[in-house]
């Protein structure tokens, strides 16, 4: 019989440890990631049980009587190990509704994981979401190349490339968080009137606690910084997190070289190179020129599903 469980910071050894040797967990659902903007979200996350052992985390928080998985992440869903099964994972959905229902939670918003992040096929919750009754309520385009087979630049980017040799553009890891931010939140207000999610402050505190699946690499020109990206670095594939180049960066392709350079570091040893997502509004509105941008790196389209129940 399966038991659900409210996290509580007595049991963060034993959620972070199931999430390790999860067959879809990801450092961002460890509780040294989720806890450091605790303040800024109600923590609602789960965990179920059968006969006293763990088989699932569901990271939540609760916002005006809806359960959501996560606001807080980039997605969230059903964190499972490799001795999941379908109909198990039917009985969690089954519980789940039932908790809903005592909590008084009129509805779950669920961002699932896409598969590029799964070690090992991983979508027995999206099964289990039609058979609950959830409806598609948003789908984010992303784009992601397949290091193994990967497809080759177009012109224009390496046109940029070539620029950016001839311009002698150096490419180094950098911990300089704060001349990232400043560059970073300069092109983000000039171009979309916004500012980053994360302060330079916070990206130092997640950097040192997580050295292995954060680096930061910056394009320079005599030690001005042109370009730079914030790698989140996962199992089987490497995410920007970030991405932003100044208007000198932009003339002289560097930002160009510096994904053409981190494409070939990590070929040998990752699946996939995720650029993240290029729609707004809901994923109603497609960013033409930034999922073009992508493209001509050799991306393709990926998507992030997000659904109501």
């Amino acid at each position: 019989m399966i038991k659900i469980s409210i996290y509580e910071e007595i049991k963060i050894k034993e959620w972070n440890l199931f999430n390790q040797n999860a067959k879809n967990g990801l450092f961002m659902f460890d509780r040294n990631y989720m806890d450091y903007h605790a303040d800024r979200f109600i923590d609602h996350s789960l965990m179920f049980y059968e006969d006293s052992k763990l088989i699932a985390l569901l990271p939540l928080n609760l916002k005006d009587s809806v359960l959501y998985s996560h606001q807080g992440l980039t997605f969230g869903g059903f964190i499972v190990d490799y001795s999941m099964r379908q109909q198990k994972m039917l009985e969690c959905f089954q519980k789940l509704q039932e908790y809903m229902r005592e909590i008084n939670a009129n509805h779950l918003i669920y961002k699932s994981i896409p598969h590029i992040y799964h070690m090992a096929s991983a979508q027995e919750d999206l099964y289990a979401l039609f058979r609950s009754g959830a409806k598609m309520m948003r789908v984010d385009c992303s784009a992601a190349i397949y290091l193994q087979n990967p497809i080759r630049f177009s012109e224009l980017r390496k046109r940029g490339v070539k620029k950016a040799l001839k311009n002698e553009v150096q490419i180094e890891s950098s911990t300089n968080f704060k001349a990232f931010i400043t560059l970073l939140n300069e092109v983000l207000q000039t171009r979309h009137n916004t500012q980053a999610v994360h302060s330079a402050k916070e990206l130092e505190l997640l950097y040192n606690r997580f050295k292995e699946n954060i680096a930061l690499y910056i394009a320079k020109q005599n030690n001005e910084i042109l370009a730079a990206t914030l790698l989140f670095i996962y199992p089987n594939l490497v995410h920007t997190q970030y991405l932003a180049a100044s208007e000198k960066g932009r003339a002289v392709g560097a930002l160009d070289l510096l994904i053409k350079t981190l494409i070939d570091t990590y070929a040998t040893t990752k699946q996939y190179f995720d650029f993240g997502i290029s729609t707004e509004n809901n994923g109603l509105f497609l960013n033409e020129g930034l999922i073009a941008q992508k493209e001509g790196f050799g991306g393709r389209t990926i998507v992030h599903s997000f659904y109501e129940l």
